[in-house]
């Protein structure tokens, strides 16, 4: 009886363990194929946000590049971000940083790709998709000429020239200008330009009282406001592929300043016959006295990661009258002034480091015909030694200090006579 029962319990533990087996088989089946779901899912996930990754950096990248080819705010729309109807992922990563999130992420980045490019415009000719622009400057410019004839006519860097010999004349002149250019539409700025200059001169004449040795000096101030300019920028071209962008420049200088013609002179020596030997202007003007009329073109390209620009252009003096226009003190003699015409041009390149900072090599060339000068009742009669080329080097940094400042500062080095020795300038454009 008992090997009986033993073997009934033996019979049925097996068979118990044989039905558990048989329930155990499709749970492993299940977990596997859950495994492998779930693997696949991650997989997904992965391929899904480094897609969206990639989606983002094309197009922002896209963006970046159209903001340099247009050059201008609003100039061409970037292609919108690609649509789904998909929800994000639970596990998904992030974004990663630097890429557009949003389109009001993405529309800021193409704002700062194209921020230097903006600065370099607004130096060459006018930001037309500004309304209004206040423009502050301040420049000192360093004279230094030797063995110079004074001979009744200003030069374009203020020194009166007349009939007596100076061996060594020395100016420094300060201008303040304030300029507000107003964009009446998207192709039209129109501009004002209004100069305060200080100026000081030093005349050293040698061989003074008839010793070789000797030397006479004398140094004359003069301040005031300086020829104010009205000017307009019309925009012909926009900027394309293989196309500049092209703004006609005209504009129009009124003889504001105090003008270099009739001046108290002062008589430093005379000889025992009365001849004069050694005299200055008692001040120094601050304008040219004529009316003068402009006309240019200049040109932007942008040629990532370059900007080329350059100009060219022509300014007309008109003649006009004066009550004295003789380089002798003891002398009054009224008649007319002509200037003559200059030309102008100018070439360099830009780098915009980043968004914020560029920095510009050019070169600009002023060359100026001679003036001429007419008695009352007398002939044309050209002034000798009147024309000048003035070719500059200039070196520039721009910053962008604010979404709506930036700040400029220009070195120009004389490369020619009839240059400024150097030039040192700063401006702050303030963008309303």
């Amino acid at each position: 009886m008992k090997r009986l029962a033993m073997a009934a319990l033996v019979g049925g533990l097996a068979l118990g363990s044989t039905e558990a087996g048989a329930q155990d088989a499709p749970k492993a089946s299940n977990e596997a194929d859950l495994k492998a779901l779930m693997g696949q899912l991650e997989a997904l996930k992965a391929s899904y946000a480094q897609e969206v990754r990639r989606l983002r950096e094309l197009d922002m990248q896209v963006q970046a590049m159209q903001a340099r080819i247009s050059g201008k705010a609003g100039g061409m729309t970037a292609p919108a971000a690609p649509a789904t109807d998909a929800a994000p992922v639970a596990g998904a990563s992030a974004p990663t940083e630097g890429y557009a999130s949003s389109a009001a992420e993405a529309q800021a980045a193409k704002d700062a790709a194209r921020r230097s490019v903006n600065d370099v415009k607004q130096q060459q000719s006018a930001l037309f998709n500004q309304k209004l622009t206040l423009e502050n400057s301040l420049t000192y410019a360093r004279y230094d000429r030797k063995q110079l004839t004074l001979n009744g006519f200003l030069a374009l860097d203020a020194i009166f020239l007349g009939n007596i010999a100076i061996e060594n004349v020395e100016s420094d002149s300060l201008t303040y200008n304030f300029a507000a250019r107003w964009g009446v539409n998207p192709k039209l700025t129109l501009n004002l330009d209004v100069p305060y200059i200080a100026r000081k001169t030093i005349y050293q004449k040698g061989g003074a009282g008839g010793s070789a040795g000797a030397i006479a000096q004398e140094e004359t101030h003069g301040d005031g406001i300086g020829d104010v300019t009205v000017s307009a920028n019309y925009k012909l071209f926009p900027e394309g592929r293989r196309r500049p962008e092209t703004v006609l420049s005209v504009g129009v200088t009124a003889p504001t300043g105090r003008e270099p013609y009739g001046l108290d002179w002062k008589v430093l020596e005379r000889d025992d016959d009365d001849f004069i030997r050694f005299a200055v202007p008692a001040q120094q003007p601050t304008g040219n006295g004529v009316w003068q009329a402009n006309v240019g073109l200049s040109a932007v390209k942008t040629a990532d990661p370059a900007i080329l620009f350059g100009n060219i252009g022509y300014i007309h003096s008109f003649e006009r009258g004066f009550d004295d226009i003789d380089g002798n003190p003891d002398t009054v003699n009224p008649g007319d002034v002509k200037l003559g015409g200059s030309y102008y041009f100018g070439a360099g390149v830009a780098f915009a480091f980043n968004e914020r900072t560029s920095l510009s090599i050019s070169f600009s060339d002023r060359m100026s015909a001679r003036a001429s000068t007419r008695f009352k009742g007398g002939q044309w009669v050209k002034v000798i030694g009147s024309d000048a080329n003035a070719g500059t080097l200039n070196l520039g940094v721009t910053y962008a200090l604010t979404p709506h400042a930036t700040f400029v500062s220009i070195l120009g080095i004389g490369l020619t006579p009839d240059a400024p020795d150097f030039s040192l300038a700063f401006k702050v454009p303030y963008m309303l």
